[in-house]
C-alpha cells in the first residue's frame, strides 16, 4: 500500500505586513488534531538524518517579503483520515543578526489545510489566507476561507501564501465518480441511513438511483485513477451483482448496471492501454485481477440495527433471479433438474474433477499448459486449493455459515423468529451470463470487445462453485440448472452469429472472439456436460457452414473455423473425449460425455470389435458422430486440401499445423506410451491416410525430380508434359536405363511415357508437416488394420500409397550438417510469410492498421496462431521464429534429430511396405504392386541412409528378390539395373556392416540369376553399366572399398559349395576383373577431376572404347552429357543427347523395321554430321537380341522419344533454335503413327515458339554462341598433349585474356608457377628455342572459315556459327622478322585449321588434324584494309533505322582531316608508281578500282548524312565535304593510271565474224571503261 503526500510551498506576500517581516521561513506539519502535541511524525527526513520528522523548514529567503520557495516535503499519511487531520503552515521571521532578549524565531502568521472534505482527500493548489494570531479552537474542521470572528488576517483575508499539495496514493482515489461509487457502495455494505454525501442525503428511498447513477458515470472517471484502483473497482462490481442489496425488504436488482458498468470500464482499459497486451491480445493488467485477485466476495452485507442473526445453520437454497423483472419477495426458489442429452450409461463413478482444481488453483488459466494434466493432479506441482486449513467437513461448515463463501446463495426468511433483512446472493457465473445475453448496443459491444474477460470470469467462478459446494461428486449433467444452460446456449449462438456476420468488416475483433468463445468452450469442456458442449461446437460450425455457401471471402472464415478447432481440440482429455475405444454406432448426442476422471488404463483397455475396418478410414457420418473432435478437425483439413477448393497457403499452414500439434502432444504425453493405448490414440486419426493420399498430386515434390511413381495407377490419367516433367539439370547422368542416380537431385532423362505429378499447391514446410503426421499414424496404428485396410484398396490407390511412400524418403532425406549450416542463412520464414500476407493483400482480408498492430504483437499473418495455449512446447510451432545464427551446439542438435527423423521415417516406409508385400502376396495384385514395392525401396537406398535403416532395408531386399525373382529377371529390366546401381554403390561404403551386406545382397543378386537360366547375362551386363555411370558421375565414390566388396564377392562364389563345379566361379571371376578395369580407368578420371577438358576427353575415350557395347556406350555418352549440363553447356549436351539417340535408332533399325523410326544414323545427319560415328558394327560382331545386350529401357521406341525430347530441350537451352526443327522432323512421324495428338500439339506449339524466337532475333547478335581459340601445348610435361592443338570452344563473349588466365592458372596449379609460360604470339613455334623442362602454352583468338562456295549456303547467323569444322586466325609481319613495318613492309600470314569433327560437338574442345597456311603480299593487305573499309561505310549508309552518329564516326574516319593520312597514303604508296613485277599488276588494278568505290561509298555516305543531320549540324557537313573534295583530287590522278600491259588490244581471230561476240576468249581483266 502506499499513501503518501507531497506539499510543495511557492510564494507567500507579507508586503502589507507591518513590522519586520523581510527574513520569512515557512514550517510545515502534519496535524492528528489542534494540540501542538498531535503533530505526527510522517515527514521524510533528508539524508543522514533520522527517517522521520514532525515538522519541516523551508529555507530563509533573505530580505524579501514576498518569497518564492522551491522545497518539497514528503510525508507518509496514515491511511485512516478523519476531518481533523490538517496540514499546519506557521511562518517565522528569522533574526539574522539576534539581539538580547530577542527570539531567533518570531512567529508573523498561520494558516492550514483540512484534508478531509466530504470524505475525500483535498489535493492541488491552493491560494491561502494568513491568520496574524493562532487559531482558535475548533478551527481544523474549518477552511481558512471561512471569515472567523475576531481574528486578524494579513491583507485583508486575501489569499497570500501559495502551496501545493499532491498526493501517490493507494487508498485515496482523487476522483470523484469513485469517491461517489466506493461511498455509496459502503453505505450499502454498512447499512448507515441517512448518510449526508456532499449536498445529498442518501436514504434507503434514493440509494438505488444515486448507485445506478455513480455506476454510469464510472465512464468519466480519471483514466490513470481507474487504472489504479482497477482491482477494487471490479471486486466492488462483482460484489453487487452477487449480493444485490436487500432495501426496505425489497432486492435491488442492480445486475444489469453493474455489468454495464463492467463492461465499459474493461473496454476503456482495453482500448487506452493497447500497448500493455500479451501475445494473446489480452490486456495484463486485466488478466492480472483474473490471475491473482478475482475471488467471489466472503463478506456479507450487514443487517439493519434491528435485525437479530440466527445462531443456527440454515439450509441453503442455490437460485438465480428470474428474467421476469418482478419476483416474488419471499424467492422461495427450489432447485431445478437439468436434463442432459448425454449418455448416462457412459459415466463412471465420479470423483473429484481434476481439471476443476486446476482452474481454481492455478490463479487463473495458464494458456501455455493445458496438454499434459499432471502437473495439476493431486499432489501435483500446481494442485494448491484456495481452502480454510480446515478438515473437509469444517470447510464446508464455514462455506455455509457464510465466512469464506465463494458460492452464491439465498437463506429463507421463513427460518428467521423475527422480521429481517433478507440477503440475497446470486451466482456470479449466471448472472453474468444473463446479462450478457440481454445486453444491447453499445453494452453488448464492450462486452464482446473484451469476451476474453467475462469468459474467464464465469469459467472461474463456476469452478469455484462447484468445489465449495461440494458438487464434483455430482454428474455433469446435474451440476448446473436449465436456466444457465440455456443462457449459455444462447450466448454462444449469438457470438457465433457475431463471428459469421462480421468476419469481414471488424477482423481483429472477430479473431479475438473467436479465440475467446474457443477458449471458453475448451474450459467447459472440464466444467459442464460434455454432450452439450460438443452441440454448441456443432452449432458455432453449423452457422459458420452456413455462412461459407454465401460468403465472397470464405478463406477468412474458413481460418477463423479451423482456428476455433485447434483450440477446442487443444483440451488435455483430447483423446478421451473422442471415444478411441467405442464402436461406429451413432450415440443420441454428437459425443457421450465421459467423466474426465476416467482412468487412462481402463480407457483403452477395450478390444476393436469386429466391423467394417473401410468405415474406421472414412470420413463417414459413423465416425464423426462416434469421434467427434477428431472427425471435425480432420473433415476440416481434407476441406482446405481439396484441390479445387479455397485452401490458400495460410490456410494450408493453419489446418496442417494443428493437426501436426496435436500428434505432437500425444507422441510426448507419458499416458499414451504404452502401444495399445497409441494404437487406440491413432484410430482416431486414420482416416488422414486416405486424405493425404488424395493430396498426392499438390504435395510439394522433395525429390525435385519426376521419378516413376504412378506405375499402373497411371493409366487412367493424362500423361504429362514431358518437357515440363523434366529437364537437364547440374545433377548430370543416371544409371542404366535411366533410374535415377544416388546422389542424384534431377532425373534429366526420364521417359515422357510416365505421367509426372501435378503442380504442387502445398508449400515444402506444409507438405513435409502434413507427411510426418501420415508416418505418425502409420507408425502406430494397429498393423492388423492396416493389413485389412490394404486388403480391400484397389491397384490404383495401392499404388497411389507407394507413392506417397516415395515422396516420405525424398522429404525426410538426411541432407547433413551443411546444407543445415546452408539453411541456417536463407530468409525461408519471411518468403513464406510474405507469401501468406500477399494472399491476404488480395482477399482482403487484412487493413493497414490490422498489419500494424499485428506486427507490433509480433503474430502470425491471418488469423492469431499464437492464441493456442500449447503453442510454446511445440517445436513446429517455435522453429520459425528461432534467431538465424544458430550457434554450432545448436546445428549439432539439429542435425541429430534430423538423421534420426530419417531413420525413423524410413523405418517407417519399410514396415509399410513389408505390410503391403504380406497383403497382396496372396491376391492377384501381385504383379501389379510389388514392382512398386521395389521401386520405394530402390529409392530409400539411393538416399543418405544410416546403417540401421541400410542393414534392415537389405534384409527386407533380399527377401523380396528371393521371393519374386520373375520380378527382376523376366520382366522389368529397369528394376535390375536400379537395384544392381544401388549395391554397387553401397558396397564402396566406408561403412564395414554397409559393406558386408550389399555385397552379400549383390552376391545373391547373381547367383539366383544364374539358377534360372545357367548364367547371369542380365545382371552381368548391369552391373557393368552401372558402375561405369557410377565412376562417371558419383562424387564421394571410393575405390578402395569397392575393391575390398568385390574380392568379398569373389570369396563368396570360390566357397559356394553347391555352385562349385559350374561355370558360375568363372563368370563372377571374368565379371569382377572386367570391374576392376573400369576402376583403374576412374582412377585416371580422378587426376584429371578439376580439368574438365580433359576429364571429358577422358569419358569420351572410355565411350569410344564401348563401341562394341551400346549399352555402355550409351551410359557414358549420358554421363558426358550430364557434365555438359553441369557447366551450362547446353549444345555440346543436346549433342550427347543427339548421339544417344543415333545409337538407339540404330540398334532399333537392326531389331525390327518400321515405317516411322529412323532408319539409322543417316537420319540423324541434318542435325551433325558427326553423328554417323555411332553406325553400329556389322551383325556377326555384335546381336541385338543377344541375353543382356540392349537391354536397357532407352533401347525402345519410348526411350528414343524420351531422348529426342530432351534433346530439344537442351537445344532450346541452347538458343539453337533451328536444331529444334531438326530434331523435330524426326519425332514427328512417330507421333503420327501413334495417333498422338496431344504430343503432336505439344510439339508443333514448341516448334511455334522457336520460330518465333528465330523470327524475333534475326539479325543474330542476340544469340551468342560461342567464342574459339586455337591452343597449342608444348612441353614433355604435357605427356600426350605435347605439340597437339586443339580448338576450344568457350562461352560467348569470352575474352582471350580469360581463356589465357584460366589456363595458365590451372596447370601453374599442376606443374607450378616457375613451370607454365605463355607465348604471346601467334607465329609458328620452334621446339629447339625452348626450355624443355617447361610447358608452354599458346593460345590465339580463332574466327570461322568459310570458302566462297560455303557462304552461298550459309545465310543466316545460325548456319555461320553451326557445323564448323574450319577457322582461322591472321598473325602480321614483315621479312625482317618484326611484326609490324611500314605500309609497303607490312606482310600477313593467314592460317587456317581444320578440325576432326565440327562444332558443336560431344566435347568442347576438338583435335586439330589439319593446317594451311596463306602468305598476302603488302598490297594484298591493303586491299583487304580498302574493302573492310568500304563495307563499314556501305553498312552505315543503308542501315535500317538509319544511326547520324554512327554514320558521322564512319565518315569522320574515312574523310576527317585527321585521318586523311590513312587512305590517301595507302593510294600513295601503292598507286604512284606502276610496280615492276608484273605479278602485281592485277593486284594493283583491284585496289584502285577499291579507291574507285571507296571514293563512291563516300559520297553515297555523305548525301544519306546531309538528309539526316539538323540546322546545328549544317557547318560540321560543309566540313566533311571540304574534306571529302580535297580527299578526292588527291586520289583522282592515282586511281585514273592504269597498267598499258593489261589493256593491249586483242589479237583478232583467224576467221573475223564481227557480228559474233565469244565471251569465252575475252581477257577477265579487261574493261571498256574504266
Amino acid at each position: 500500500m502506499r499513501n503518501l503526500l507531497y506539499v510543495y510551498p511557492q510564494t507567500v506576500n507579507f508586503s502589507s505586513r507591518q513590522g519586520s517581516v523581510r527574513n520569512i521561513a515557512v514550517k510545515v506539519q502534519f496535524m492528528a488534531g489542534e494540540d501542538p502535541s498531535q503533530a505526527m511524525p510522517v515527514i521524510f527526513g533528508k539524508s543522514s538524518c533520522a527517517e522521520f520528522y514532525k515538522e519541516a523548514y523551508t529555507p530563509v529567503i533573505y530580505h524579501d517579503k514576498s518569497p518564492e520557495f522551491y522545497e518539497e516535503m514528503k510525508m507518509k499519511i496514515p491511511a485512516n483520515l478523519t476531518d481533523n487531520h490538517h496540514l499546519l503552515f506557521t511562518f517565522y521571521h528569522i533574526s539574522c543578526q539576534p539581539k538580547q532578549n530577542t527570539p531567533l524565531e518570531t512567529p508573523v502568521g498561520y494558516t492550514w489545510i483540512p484534508l478531509m472534505q466530504h470524505g475525500r482527500l483535498r489535493t492541488g493548489t491552493f491560494s491561502l489566507p494568513v491568520s496574524v494570531e493562532k487559531p482558535p479552537p475548533s478551527y481544523s474542521v474549518l477552511t481558512p476561507d471561512v471569515q472567523l470572528p475576531g481574528m486578524k488576517w494579513v491583507d485583508n483575508h486575501k489569499g497570500v501564501f501559495n502551496v501545493e499539495v499532491t498526493a501517490v496514493s493507494s487508498v485515496h482515489t482523487q476522483d470523484p465518480h469513485l469517491d461517489k461509487f466506493f461511498t455509496l457502495v459502503y453505505v450499502l455494505e454498512e447499512y448507515s441511513f441517512p448518510f449526508r454525501l456532499k449536498d445529498v442525503i442518501i436514504t434507503e428511498a434514493n440509494v438505488e438511483a444515486e448507485l445506478k447513477g455513480s455506476m454510469a458515470a464510472l465512464k468519466g472517471a480519471l483514466l490513470d485513477t481507474c487504472v489504479r484502483f482497477l482491482h477494487q473497482l471490479l471486486s466492488k462490481l462483482i460484489l453487487l451483482i452477487v449480493h444485490p442489496p436487500v432495501i426496505a425488504g425489497q432486492i435491488v436488482n442492480l445486475g444489469r448496471a453493474a455489468f454495464e458498468a463492467m463492461a465499459l470500464l474493461v473496454n476503456q482499459i482495453h482500448k487506452n492501454l493497447e500497448g500493455n497486451q500479451d501475445h494473446h491480445g489480452r490486456n495484463n493488467l486485466l488478466v492480472s485481477y483474473i490471475h491473482y485477485s478475482f475471488h467471489l466476495p466472503t463478506t456479507e452485507p450487514m443487517s439493519p440495527p434491528n435485525a437479530t442473526t440466527p445462531t443456527y445453520e440454515v439450509p441453503i437454497q442455490y437460485a438465480t433471479l428470474s428474467r421476469a423483472t418482478a419476483r416474488p419477495s419471499s424467492l422461495h426458489l427450489s432447485r431445478s433438474k437439468s436434463i442432459s442429452n448425454s449418455n448416462p450409461d457412459l459415466a463412471t463413478t465420479p470423483t473429484p474433477d481434476e481439471e476443476v482444481q486446476r482452474i481454481i488453483g492455478s490463479k487463473g488459466i495458464d494458456r501455455s499448459h493445458s496438454w499434459v494434466n499432471s502437473a495439476y493432479a493431486p499432489g501435483g506441482s500446481r494442485s494448491v486449493l484456495r481452502r480454510n486449513p480446515n478438515s473437509s467437513c469444517e470447510l464446508k461448515q464455514a462455506s455455509e455459515r457464510g465466512s469464506n463463501r465463494m458460492s452464491a446463495f439465498l437463506e429463507s426468511s421463513t427460518f428467521f423468529p423475527a422480521p429481517t433483512r433478507q440477503l440475497a446472493k446470486k451466482l456470479l457465473h449466471e448472472e453474468l451470463a444473463l446479462q450478457w445475453v440481454v445486453s444491447t448496443s453499445t453494452v453488448r459491444e464492450a462486452a464482446l470487445q473484451q469476451a476474453w474477460f467475462f469468459f474467464q470470469l464465469i469459467v472461474k467462478s463456476m469452478a469455484h462453485h462447484l468445489f465449495l459446494c461440494g458438487r464434483l461428486d455430482t454428474p455433469r449433467r446435474q451440476r448446473f440448472p436449465d436456466r444457465f444452460v440455456d443462457d449459455i446456449a444462447a450466448l454462444v449462438g449469438a457470438i457465433s452469429a457475431d463471428i459469421a456476420s462480421r468476419y469481414h468488416k471488424d477482423v481483429e475483433l472477430v479473431e479475438r472472439l473467436n479465440s475467446s468463445l474457443a477458449f471458453f468452450l475448451n474450459d467447459l469442456l472440464s466444467l459442464m456436460d460434455r454432450g452439450f458442449v460438443f452441440n454448441l461446437i456443432r452449432s458455432y460450425h453449423k452457422q459458420i457452414s452456413t455462412k461459407l455457401h454465401t460468403s465472397q471471402n470464405p478463406s477468412a472464415l474458413t481460418a477463423l473455423r479451423m482456428d476455433f478447432m485447434r483450440i477446442v481440440c487443444s483440451h488435455e482429455h483430447y483423446v478421451t473425449l473422442n471415444l478411441p475405444c467405442s464402436t461406429l454406432s451413432p450415440p443420441a448426442s454428437p459425443s457421450p460425455s465421459t467423466s474426465s476422471t476416467t482412468s487412462q488404463s481402463s480407457a483403452f483397455s477395450c478390444q476393436v470389435q469386429d466391423q467394417g475396418v473401410q468405415s474406421m478410414f472414412e470420413l463417414s457420418v459413423p465416425f464423426r458422430q462416434q469421434h467427434f473432435l477428431s472427425g471435425l478437425l480432420l473433415s476440416e483439413l481434407a476441406l482446405i486440401l481439396e484441390p479445387d477448393g479455397e485452401g490458400v497457403f495460410f490456410l494450408h499452414k493453419k489446418a496442417i499445423s494443428a493437426l501436426h500439434s496435436l500428434l505432437c502432444s500425444h507422441d510426448s504425453d507419458p499416458r499414451y506410451t504404452d502401444p495399445q493405448v497409441r494404437a487406440h490414440v491413432a484410430q482416431l486419426y486414420l482416416p488422414l491416410i486416405p486424405v493425404v493420399m488424395e493430396t498426392l498430386a499438390q504435395l510439394h515434390d522433395f525429390t525435385d525430380t519426376s521419378p516413376p511413381r504412378v506405375r499402373h495407377a497411371s493409366a487412367h490419367t493424362d500423361d504429362g508434359d514431358p518437357d515440363n516433367s523434366s529437364t537437364i539439370s547440374q545433377s548430370v547422368a543416371m544409371a542404366i536405363a535411366g533410374s535415377p542416380l544416388p546422389h542424384s537431385k534431377a532425373n534429366p532423362f526420364a521417359l515422357p511415357s510416365v505421367a509426372g505429378r501435378q503442380c504442387s499447391s502445398l508449400s515444402a514446410e506444409c507438405s513435409r508437416t502434413l507427411l510426418v503426421c501420415f508416418l505418425w499414424v502409420l507408425k502406430n496404428a494397429d498393423a492388423a488394420l492396416l493389413e485389412r485396410y490394404v486388403h480391400d484398396l484397389s491397384v490404383i490407390q495401392i499404388n497411389r500409397l507407394l507413392d506417397l511412400l516415395h515422396l516420405c524418403v525424398s522429404c525426410f532425406e538426411y541432407k547433413g550438417k551443411k546444407a543445415l549450416e546452408r539453411i541456417n542463412s536463407l530468409t525461408f520464414k519471411k518468403s513464406q510469410d510474405m507469401k501468406a500476407r500477399l494472399e491476404e493483400a488480395i482477399l482482403g482480408t487484412i487493413g493497414a492498421r490490422q498489419e500494424m498492430v499485428r506486427r507490433c504483437r509480433e503474430r502470425s499473418p491471418f488469423g492469431s496462431q499464437e492464441n493456442v495455449r500449447w503453442r510454446k512446447n511445440v517445436t513446429h510451432w517455435r522453429q520459425n521464429t528461432d534467431r538465424v545464427d544458430r550457434t554450432k551446439a545448436e546445428v549439432e542438435q539439429e542435425s541429430l534429430v534430423d538423421g534420426n527423423l530419417a531413420t525413423e521415417a524410413s523405418l517407417i516406409v519399410l514396415d509399410t511396405l513389408e505390410i503391403i508385400v504380406k497383403t497382396v502376396v496372396a491376391s492377384e495384385l501381385k504383379e501389379s504392386v510389388l514392382g512398386g514395392v521395389l521401386r520405394v525401396l530402390l529409392h530409400s537406398m539411393a538416399g543418405n541412409q544410416s546403417a540401421l535403416f541400410l542393414q534392415h532395408c537389405f534384409t527386407t531386399q533380399r527377401a523380396l528378390v528371393f521371393k519374386f525373382p520373375e520380378m527382376l529377371f523376366e520382366e522389368d529390366t529397369e528394376l535390375c539395373a536400379d537395384l544392381c546401381l544401388r549395391l554397387l554403390r553401397h558396397c564402396s561404403s566406408s561403412v564395414a556392416p554397409v559393406r558386408s551386406h550389399a555385397s552379400a545382397s549383390l552376391y545373391l543378386l547373381m547367383r539366383q540369376n544364374f539358377e534360372i537360366g545357367n548364367n547371369f547375362a542380365r545382371v552381368k551386363m548391369q552391373v557393368t553399366m552401372s558402375l561405369s555411370c557410377l565412376v562417371g558421375t558419383s562424387q564421394n565414390f571410393n575405390e578402395e572399398h569397392l575393391r575390398h566388396s568385390l574380392k568379398t564377392i569373389l570369396t563368396y562364389a570360390e566357397d559356394d559349395v553347391e555352385l562349385r563345379d559350374s561355370p558360375f566361379p568363372e563368370q563372377v571371376q571374368d565379371l569382377v576383373f572386367n570391374l576392376h578395369m573400369i576402376l583403374t580407368d576412374t582412377v585416371k578420371m580422378k587426376e584429371h577431376q578439376q580439368d574438365p577438358e580433359m576429364l571429358l576427353d577422358l569419358m569420351y575415350r572410355i565411350a569410344k572404347g564401348y563401341q562394341n557395347s551400346p549399352d555402355l556406350r550409351l551410359t557414358w555418352l549420358q554421363n558426358m552429357a550430364g557434365k555438359h549440363s553441369e557447366r551450362g553447356n547446353h549444345a555440346e549436351a543436346a549433342h550427347c543427347l543427339v548421339h544417344s539417340a543415333a545409337l538407339v535408332a540404330e540398334y532399333l533399325n537392326m531389331l525390327e523395321d518400321c515405317r516411322y523410326l529412323p532408319i539409322g544414323c543417316v537420319s540423324f545427319q541434318s542435325i551433325s554430321s558427326n553423328v554417323l560415328e555411332e553406325s553400329a558394327v556389322s551383325d556377326d560382331i555384335l546381336s541385338p537380341e543377344e541375353e543382356g545386350i540392349c537391354a536397357g529401357k532407352y533401347f525402345s521406341e519410348c526411350g528414343l522419344v524420351g531422348l529426342l525430347e530432351q534433346a530439344a530441350a537442351s537445344f532450346n537451352m541452347a538458343a539453337m533454335y533451328e536444331a529444334i526443327n531438326e530434331v523435330y522432323k524426326i519425332l514427328l512421324p512417330i507421333h503420327e503413327a501413334n495417333r498422338d495428338f496431344k504430343k503432336l500439339a505439344t510439339v508443333h506449339g514448341k516448334l511455334q515458339d522457336a520460330f518465333n524466337k528465330v523470327y524475333n532475333q534475326s539479325s543474330g547478335w542476340e544469340r551468342m554462341f560461342g567464342t574459339y581459340f586455337r591452343v597449342g601445348f608444348y612441353g614433355c610435361r604435357f605427356g600426350d598433349l605435347d605439340e597437339q592443338e586443339f580448338v576450344y570452344k568457350e562461352p560467348s563473349i569470352t575474352k582471350l585474356a580469360e581463356i589465357s588466365h584460366r589456363l595458365e592458372e590451372f596447370y601453374a596449379e599442376r606443374f607450378g608457377d616457375d613451370v607454365v609460360g605463355i607465348i604471346k604470339d601467334s607465329n609458328p613455334v620452334d621446339k629447339t628455342k625452348l626450355d624443355p623442362n617447361k610447358a608452354y602454352l599458346q593460345i590465339t583468338y580463332v574466327e570461322p572459315f568459310f570458302d566462297t562456295y560455303e557462304l552461298k549456303e550459309r545465310i543466316t547467323y545460325f548456319d555461320k556459327n553451326y557445323n564448323l569444322r574450319t577457322f582461322m586466325y591472321c598473325t602480321p609481319f614483315t621479312l625482317d622478322g618484326r611484326a609490324h613495318g611500314d605500309l609497303h613492309e607490312q606482310y600477313k600470314r593467314k592460317t587456317i585449321l581444320t578440325t576432326s569433327h565440327a562444332f558443336p560437338y560431344i566435347k568442347t574442345r576438338i583435335n586439330v588434324i589439319h593446317k594451311e597456311e596463306i602468305i598476302l603480299v603488302p598490297m594484298e593487305v591493303a586491299i583487304e584494309d580498302m574493302q573492310k573499309k568500304t563495307q563499314e561505310l556501305a553498312f552505315a549508309t543503308h542501315q535500317d533505322p538509319a544511326d547520324p552518329k554512327m554514320l558521322q564516326m564512319v565518315l569522320q574516319g574515312c574523310v576527317g582531316t585527321t585521318v586523311n593520312q590513312g587512305p590517301l597514303e595507302v593510294a600513295q604508296v601503292f598507286l604512284s608508281d606502276i610496280p615492276d613485277d608484273p605479278k602485281l599488276f592485277r593486284h594493283h588494278n583491284k585496289l584502285r578500282l577499291c579507291f574507285k568505290d571507296f571514293t563512291k561509298r563516300c559520297e553515297d555516305a555523305l548525301r544519306k548524312n546531309k538528309a539526316l543531320i539538323g540546322p546545328d549540324q549544317k557547318e560540321y557537313h560543309r566540313e566533311l565535304e571540304r574534306n571529302y573534295t580535297k580527299l578526292r583530287e588527291a586520289l583522282g590522278p592515282l586511281i585514273n593510271r592504269k597498267i598499258p600491259q593489261l589493256y593491249r588490244p586483242l589479237p583478232l581471230p583467224s576467221t573475223p565474224t564481227p557480228t559474233q561476240r565469244n565471251s569465252l576468249s575475252r581477257s577477265s581483266f579487261r574493261r571498256a571503261e574504266c
